[in-house]
């Protein structure tokens, strides 16, 4: 359960020095751990900020000072506590607080307060226009810091410019500040605005939504509310933790009971519409830090008839068999980042669920001759 703690400058804590320094250098993550200097992480390298090293005292009152009474408690209890946390001015950070060998450590990551456009995330066209569909489940999937959260809120953002609509988001924590355009926004979060995601999702229908957004897909309460709201008309955006498109059928299946995943793959069939998968990388290209890989599978006749027959590692052939339509796999996607010189070579091959086809695709030859 996360909750924000928003602190004037008039009080402001000491531990707002590292973020301000984390917002100062654009590095992504700031952790504290006792006995250890502070690091950040700095286009994907983990690097210390200073030599001194912080003691366990140290590390307690820094992090005891932005708690709450209630997340002091949760943290006494659980070992653990996640919250946000702003800046004023600046941005949000999405903070969890743990024990580790009996002592207080901090991972913080930076949610900038600008939502960056798909031009400035190096998406693909076919994001926005994904964007614009109307009714139906669209998956962002990935692993941990590879911009799926990013990628969803330059998609709720592109609704909110375009689009005059009720956008509802269901989030732990919110991430992104969204302020009314042509739509209107509201964001609960949990722990502050409902109690947990249980609780949101019941009364999620009744706030007459257009546009759903349930932050990270984990379990089967969210994902059955998911495929409810995607079958009564609405637009539905959520993320999975998830290596490529393909997996993401099976990691959907596995949150659910053997005897009801018939059922939910007949949802899935009906309406899942796309799944955006996402690896995100070094780039080589000045002015540009890191970069994405990016697979995307749309749900057409064929997918639904492989995913409805249990085919799923036959989806690859569907995305390359039907590029027009704006499908891409991840060593396409691959191929033209090296073409343009925005990763290095090395680094396509490491990602590259295949490498041997990606130097074949590099020398010419495409899949399927």
């Amino acid at each position: 359960m996360a909750t924000e703690n928003q602190v004037s400058p008039s009080a402001e804590p000491r531990i707002n020095q590292y973020f301000r320094a984390v917002v100062k250098m654009e590095a992504s993550d700031l952790h504290l751990k006792a006995n250890c200097p502070p690091h950040v992480r700095l286009h994907g390298d983990v690097l210390t900020i200073g030599t001194a090293a912080l003691s366990r005292t140290d590390v307690e009152d820094l992090v005891m000072e932005i708690l709450s009474p209630e997340q002091r408690e949760d943290f006494q209890r659980n070992g653990s506590v996640d919250l946000a946390h702003e800046l004023s001015g600046s941005d949000r950070f999405r903070i969890n607080v743990f024990r580790q060998r009996g002592l207080v450590s901090l991972a913080a990551r930076r949610v900038s307060k600008n939502i960056p456009t798909f031009e400035e995330l190096h998406l693909p066209p076919i994001v926005p226009q994904l964007s614009e569909l109307r009714q139906g489940l669209i998956l962002v999937t990935g692993i941990t810091g590879s911009g799926k959260s990013t990628t969803i809120a330059a998609m709720i953002e592109h609704i909110n410019q375009t689009r005059p609509c009720h956008i509802v988001t269901l989030e732990d924590p919110i991430e992104y500040l969204y302020e009314d355009k042509k739509a209107f926004v509201n964001q609960r979060e949990i722990g502050i605005d409902v109690p947990d995601f249980a609780a949101g999702l019941k009364y999620l229908m009744r706030e007459d939504p257009d546009v759903v957004l349930i932050g990270e897909m984990r379990d089967t309460d969210t994902f059955e509310a998911a495929l409810h709201a995607a079958e009564t008309g609405h637009l539905v955006l959520g993320t999975v933790h998830a290596g490529n498109t393909i997996s993401t059928i099976n990691r959907v299946l596995d949150l659910f009971p053997e005897d009801s995943r018939e059922l939910v793959r007949q949802s899935l069939v009906f309406n899942l519409r796309a799944i955006i998968g996402l690896r995100l990388m070094p780039s080589i290209a000045p002015e540009v830090s890191r970069i994405p890989a990016v697979e995307v599978l749309i749900v057409n006749a064929a997918a639904r008839k492989m995913i409805l027959e249990k085919r799923e590692q036959e989806l690859i052939d569907v995305i390359h068999s039907d590029r027009q339509s704006g499908m891409l796999d991840f060593n396409a996607s691959l191929e033209d980042l090296v073409d343009r010189e925005m990763i290095s070579l090395a680094e396509a091959l490491a990602n590259s669920p295949n490498p041997n086809e990606l130097r074949m695709r590099l020398k010419g030859i495409r899949p399927g001759g």
